[in-house]
């Protein structure tokens, strides 16, 4: 007698639960079903709508491999102290007087300070020494003693020695600077800078790299005949500038492209670009030259997943864009903000850098310290290069 399939067959109280189970999940699933429709529904119109048109970016111009350091330090913060720390307000470069032995910084709130080095980090002194009532971002010293600044707001300006603010340039080609950024001054006296952007301030620089479009400009400003001109049109965000110790050209960097460039100023190339790095692993900022054989590039961030997705996609900086519009803002993306140090040549060196650190805007060399300044942190990073150099990648 064959064997009863009666123990598999669910009991009538087990079908009961089951039929219950399932009549009560069907209002929930509806409730969900009736809310996210809509919802999907109301960010697609909300997408089509929003006038925002981010661009492809030119991606294709760089070098297929990202530029890689043979040594790097990625535990920069474990070497670091803060100088003025709750004195200064986002100092966002550091310029070295080696005269005078003093840093200039430029703050948010609107001061150029100078800050006293001493051996001790808690020891430095932090002096107000000029507020330009604007924002002052890069910063370079001239040879009679005056500070040149590239001030966001208020475009390229001179202080004297005595405090003295004299507007040098704020247009060229009859469209006004909208982010003055970065400034260095030749052996001659001609004077280099860049306007990141005519079409957007700081405090919406995040616009500019979200839309992907060319509003940066490379610039020069001739102090015995007071002309500005424009050298390099169409920059993805223009942003540091660097005289080479030759004089032979000038070097920007490109902050969305990720690499920085050479304008060429005297010689057969005069007036010719060219690549001096390419494809770097972070989003450079300012670039310095150390007077050692060195430039130093300031990587706001490295370029994560996240980050490179949006650089591919237009359609991704369009759904953050109308996050930082609609909500609390675009997920935090920043992060392992570091320096990199290149040789003559443009061939890497070494990098420094934190999982803890972003923003980070500016980096200088002075004897055994390396010097950063940030949009962000209350003081200037100082990393100390002997006692935590950088180690040969495996």
């Amino acid at each position: 007698m064959p064997e009863s399939n009666n123990h598999n067959s669910p009991s009538p109280s087990t079908q009961a639960s089951r039929r219950s189970s399932s009549s009560s999940s069907w209002p929930l699933n509806f409730l969900l079903f009736s809310i996210l429709v809509p919802v999907a529904a109301a960010l697609v119109i909300l997408y089509q709508l929003d006038p925002f048109d981010p661009a492809p970016l030119p991606l294709h111009e760089l070098s297929h491999r990202v530029t890689a350091a043979p040594a790097h330090n990625a535990h920069m913060l474990k070497g670091s102290e803060f100088i003025g720390a709750g004195a200064l307000v986002a100092p966002e470069d550091v310029a070295y007087d080696s005269k005078s032995g003093l840093i200039y910084t430029g703050c948010a709130d609107g001061w150029v300070k100078r800050v006293t080095l001493n051996e001790s980090a808690a020891d430095s002194v932090v002096e107000n020494w000029v507020n330009t009532g604007g924002r002052p971002l890069g910063l370079a010293h001239g040879h009679n003693g005056q500070l040149l600044v590239a001030d966001t707001e208020k475009g390229l300006l001179s202080i004297s020695e005595d405090g003295e603010v004299e507007l040098l340039t704020d247009e060229a080609e009859g469209v006004k600077f909208k982010l003055t950024d970065a400034v260095d001054v030749a052996k001659d006296g001609m004077i280099y800078f860049t306007d990141a952007s005519y079409k957007y301030s700081l405090k919406d620089f995040i616009w500019d790299v979200l839309e992907g479009k060319p509003h940066g400009r490379l610039l020069s400003y001739d102090p015995t005949i007071k002309e500005t001109k424009v050298l390099v049109p169409d920059l993805y965000f223009g942003n540091g500038v660097a005289v080479s110790p030759d004089q032979n050209f000038v070097i920007f960097c490109e902050t969305v492209m990720r690499r920085c460039k050479k304008y060429y100023l005297q010689g057969k190339k005069k007036g010719n670009v060219e690549n001096f790095i390419d494809n770097l692993p972070g989003t450079p900022d300012n670039i310095r030259y150390d007077g050692e054989g060195h430039y130093w590039i300031a990587f706001s961030t490295e370029i994560t997943d996240s980050w490179n997705l949006a650089l591919r996609f237009p359609f991704i900086r369009k759904w953050l864009a109308i996050m930082e519009k609609y909500t609390t803002g675009r997920p935090h993306m920043e992060k392992n903000s570091g320096v990199m140090a290149v040789n003559l040549e443009g061939e890497p060196i070494a990098h420094y850098f934190d999982p803890g650190l972003s923003l980070i805007s500016s980096g200088i060399k002075i004897g055994n310290y390396l010097y950063c300044g940030s949009i962000i942190y209350p003081y200037i990073i100082r990393f100390d290069l002997e006692r935590h150099p950088a180690h040969a990648t495996t």
